[in-house]
């Protein structure tokens, strides 16, 4: 009997020990960076001016071995978003265009990491100024420059249904007049941009993140003639606290 409950033991370790690796769990944490900062870009989707707005960060979430700062395989997270109210009288080409209030945004996010590369897409649904669905995918790549900063490099691509786009870059023959016919559009991808991303470490779990945001209008969105400027510049600045749970 006692041989039969050693074997048992040793059994239920060895399978508990492969459980664990089978899942990839041991030793490893899920770590996320959230904060909150300031967001410059566009007043709304093609403007010309800019204004600032709440920037709501939830940044490198994902698995990896603990006290590592590498995030690999899935991980899925909130994706916020805030789009400017747009006001006809704030600029004479949009005489006569409908006014749109503030969009605000919440969806998810999905992402894979495998080295310093992690990949993403995002789908947001809008409240108020649009009720579309808009998103981006995309890819960075991450580099240690020294143990306070590291830094990442960005391609994406913005997206929108046939909703979003209506609203930011359509024309009703309601509002068609010389100079801007009406102007059909459906979904696709709208813009494309390039970010570089910088994080300085204060402490262990906090740092300050900037981030500057290269972008461009693309597709029918370009040619929309509402579009006062097709490029789409940003910067955001905030201050992150890294939470991480261990297995």
């Amino acid at each position: 009997m006692k041989h039969v409950l050693a074997l048992a033991v040793l059994a239920a370790s060895a399978a508990t020990g492969a459980h664990a690796q089978d899942f990839g769990f041991a030793g490893r944490e899920f770590s996320v960076d959230l904060g909150v900062g300031v967001d410059v870009g566009p007043d709304y989707p093609g403007s010309d001016d800019a204004e600032a707005g709440p920037w709501l960060i939830w940044r490198n979430a994902g698995f990896g071995p603990r006290g590592s700062n590498l995030r690999e395989g899935f991980a899925i997270s909130p994706s916020f978003g805030t789009v400017g109210e747009r006001d006809a009288s704030d600029s004479d080409d949009l005489a006569g265009m409908k006014d749109i209030d503030r969009a605000y945004e919440l969806g998810l996010r999905v992402s894979y990491g495998a080295g310093p590369v992690t990949a993403f897409g995002s789908v947001r649904k809008g409240f108020d100024g649009h009720e579309g669905l808009t998103g981006e995918v995309g890819a960075r790549y991450r580099t240690e420059l020294s143990d306070r900063v590291t830094l990442w490099s960005g391609l994406s691509f913005g997206y929108g249904d046939g909703d979003y786009n209506a609203t930011y870059f359509g024309v009703t023959p309601e509002e068609a007049i010389g100079g801007r016919p009406a102007y059909d559009i459906g979904g696709g991808f709208n813009k494309a941009s390039i970010t570089f991303e910088a994080q300085y470490a204060l402490t262990e779990n906090t740092s300050l993140l900037g981030e500057i945001e290269y972008g461009k209008l693309i597709g029918d969105a370009a040619d929309s003639p509402v579009v006062q400027d097709e490029y789409q510049p940003a910067i955001k600045f905030g201050v992150v606290r890294k939470f991480s749970f261990g297995f």
